[in-house]
């Protein structure tokens, strides 16, 4: 190894590491349910993205199983060249009537979406308006376009209008979009949709929603767009694959003329071979059950009351979160950390959020209820959250 890199990687990691906010990664070792096993102890998993338990739905094992053994483990070769399988097609007609679109387009994550499609649309000679507390991947795809990235004040509609009007007033861009998270993943707030698209319109913009932690959950399943009726006022809504569907890969989903462009002009569709089969199908009939049926979405909405209820009744600040995201403010990072070495400890496995991942002094333990968790389970959760709140002076 170079000893420059040497010294840097044991520099960064020792700091970390003393500050507490270096991550631990976590090996689970069996499937990702409501009861997970980790180092050979069984521990009540409210960390996963697994929000309605269809990561582990025999209807989807059936249709893997039956994906892979008439298509094989792989597709081949990239969309473009002869990578396009029958299941992808008709994931995507099944995306586009779930979302309320014309057409959608898969990729292989929910990051490549956004890696994919911002580049795809917005260049040098653009602006693009973008919520403070968006997703990493959304960062990075403004970053990797090349265009003026002006960020507004997390959900201050205000502040938003204010700078497209600077924005387009100066003549200086050539197009200007709005990029939002539908859902934002460590508060679990709800973007104002309807303020976006009045000021869009206002304006002339481009409005683009990353509903991936909205998708299966709001909307009766449908999405944060779903949610607001503004299915036909949305240009762009990305999602994943891999959070409430239960499964991996990530979808854009628009005009047809929108995807139309993203086929012959986002790398990640161009250069990267398309997702399996076995992914294509089992993400194909979870689309359909949610179409099916609420049932999930409201099982998961009435577990993530009750432990919200029951961690707030103890005083615990779960912020101010409107979907099934409970995010428990601890505040000190090394605090934060202990809390959730001692909740698994006593069995609970939720994870500790710190910086950077979000602002220093708000370190939180997030909680996932899935639609999946029985009461027993969400109860005894509370009981040992009011252990370890009490012995460690946090209630």
């Amino acid at each position: 190894m170079s000893e420059a890199l040497k010294q840097f990687l044991e520099k960064n990691v020792t700091a970390l590491r003393e500050q507490g906010l270096y991550n631990e990664i976590d090996t689970v070792e069996t499937p990702n349910g409501p009861v997970i096993k980790m180092n050979g102890k069984e521990q009540i998993n409210l960390s996963s993205n697994n929000y309605l338990g269809l990561a582990t739905d025999e209807r989807l094992k059936e249709a893997a199983i039956t994906a892979v053994k008439e298509w094989g483990v792989g597709a081949g070769a990239v969309r473009t060249i002869n990578g396009t399988l029958t299941l992808h097609d008709k994931l995507e007609e099944t995306l586009a009537h779930f979302k309320g679109t014309e057409a959608a387009i898969s990729f292989q994550s929910g990051f490549n979406c956004n890696m994919a499609a911002i580049s795809a649309v917005m260049n040098k000679h653009d602006a693009i308006l973008s919520d403070e507390l968006n997703h990493a991947s959304i960062i990075d795809g403004c970053r990797l376009s090349r265009a003026t990235i002006i960020r507004y004040n997390h959900s201050d509609m205000d502040d938003l209008r204010k700078k497209a009007k600077e924005a387009k007033e100066s003549g200086n861009y050539s197009k200007i979009m709005i990029i939002t998270d539908g859902v934002f993943s460590m508060d679990g707030d709800i973007a104002k949709l309807p303020d976006i698209v009045e000021i869009a319109k206002e304006f002339d913009l481009i409005t683009y929603v990353d509903d991936a932690h909205g998708s299966g959950v709001l909307g009766k399943g449908a999405g944060t767009v779903k949610h607001f009726g503004l299915e036909k006022e949305i240009d762009f809504q990305i999602g994943t694959l891999s959070k409430a569907i239960g499964v991996v890969g990530g979808y854009v989903a628009g005009k047809k003329l929108v995807v139309d462009w993203l086929k012959v002009s986002s790398r990640p569709f161009l250069f990267s071979t398309a997702v399996t089969p076995a992914d294509a199908a089992a993400a194909t009939k979870a689309i359909e059950v949610l179409m099916e049926s609420t049932e999930l979405c409201e099982r998961l909405w009435k577990n993530a009351r009750y432990l919200q209820d029951g961690l707030r009744s103890l005083g615990f600040d779960v912020g101010k979160s409107e979907t099934p995201i409970t995010p428990c403010i601890i505040g000190e990072e090394k605090t934060t950390q202990q809390f959730s070495r001692r909740l698994f400890e006593e069995g609970i496995y939720a994870k500790s959020i710190v910086f950077p991942t979000v602002p220093k002094g708000t370190g939180r333990v997030r909680n996932m209820p899935t639609a999946v968790h029985t009461k027993a389970m969400l109860d005894r959760a509370i009981a040992v959250y009011e252990k370890v709140g009490k012995e460690l002076g946090v209630i």
